[in-house]
């Protein structure tokens, strides 16, 4: 009986600890967090990327402290990011290559942002959830887009970071998707236009209308004339508070409505419902949040939206009636090899 006893506390006091040390990791997640930004933000991986370098010269490179530069890395190395492979020099390794600034799928715009700005808007958490209202604005003293617009730098991260986030999603949702029947594509709110792009790029008989903010449009030019899609995209600046072009057959919006609260997801979505023929076709590209308690990184993506632009990730249920609202009626939810789903409507 006695060693029975000490076989199940000893067996709790492992559970206990493997329970508490999970948590630890949990509660200081942002240790590793903010050691990748600082590694992105001196451009490491860059300076890597022809062979491991000595932390002298990665120091002198990056205008860092060599002491200071080296217990980053020495800590990064620990959890897979970078590699000390003699003493004092590193190297990269498969998790640190993609925070170099030029490969494709990059993550270093990601880890710029989420660790500037948006960890700042975190700091407030408490703040959001005690009163329902946006830490970015208290922080920063006005909305996220206002402050992009006035920070073209910072406006150049946030797009890069959407296509690191985002990229894969463009190939699956023309996987999941039959455009083969449309004429003309309005990406409403469509960044810096590599949707857009895309779907030109792989479907040559349509044509495409990119609508944003001007100063967005701006930037989406760029994109637009390298993909030398200047003749089949007509790009188009305004306000989708105000109206929407007319003149697609399908209007699509990813990741627009999931950035505003009911009222003004309401307002884009009527005027893309005043727009559009009575025999086009909405499309709403979301993560569609399930019920239960099984992972889903929508339900963290929801508290970013909280945080930042003041939005929602939402339910089937709930686009079903915000839809109903703005006078279409949802009729199906297709899901793609990416956590997203296209979220399919049509006039009523």
């Amino acid at each position: 009986m006695t060693g029975e006893n000490r076989t199940c506390q000893e067996g709790e006091a492992v559970t206990e600890t493997s329970t508490h040390h999970v948590l630890d990791r949990m509660i200081t997640g942002y240790w590793v967090s903010q050691a990748i930004y600082a590694a992105a933000k001196f451009g490491i991986a860059d300076h890597l990327k022809n062979g491991p370098r000595s932390i002298d010269e990665l120091a002198k490179l990056s205008s860092a402290n060599p002491d200071a530069l080296y217990r980053l890395l020495r800590a990064l190395a620990s959890v897979g990011i970078f590699e000390e492979v003699e003493s004092r020099h590193f190297s990269l390794t498969p998790l640190a290559e993609p925070l170099q600034s030029d490969v494709p799928g990059s993550k270093r715009a990601l880890a710029l942002m989420s660790g500037d700005e948006q960890f700042r808007a975190w700091t407030e958490i408490e703040y959001s959830i005690r009163t329902g209202e946006i830490a970015f604005d208290r922080v920063f003293g006005k909305p996220i887009f206002d402050y992009l617009g006035e920070h073209p730098e910072k406006a150049r991260i946030f797009d890069a970071a959407m296509v690191g986030i985002h990229g894969r999603e463009a190939n699956a949702i023309l996987n999941a998707y039959d455009f083969s029947q449309i004429d003309v594509v309005a990406d409403i709110g469509g960044g810096n236009g590599s949707q857009i792009s895309e779907l030109l790029r792989q479907r040559a008989s349509i044509r495409g209308i990119l609508f944003d903010l001007p100063h967005v449009i701006e930037r989406a030019r760029v994109t637009i004339n390298a993909s030398n899609l200047t003749d089949r995209c007509q790009l188009v600046g305004g306000n989708f508070f105000e109206s929407v072009p007319s003149g697609a057959d399908i209007y699509m919006m990813r990741h627009i409505i999931h950035d505003w609260h009911e009222d003004k997801a309401l307002t884009i979505l009527r005027n893309c419902h005043k727009a559009m023929p009575s025999n086009g076709k909405l499309l709403v590209v979301e993560s569609v949040i399930p019920q239960g308690n099984e992972p889903f990184g929508g339900k963290f993506l929801d508290l970013v939206m909280l945080l930042i632009p003041g939005g929602k990730e939402r339910t089937e249920n709930e686009y079903r009636e915000l839809f109903r609202k703005a006078g279409f009626e949802l009729t199906r939810v297709i899901p793609t090899e990416t956590e997203v789903s296209i979220i399919e409507a049509v006039k009523v």
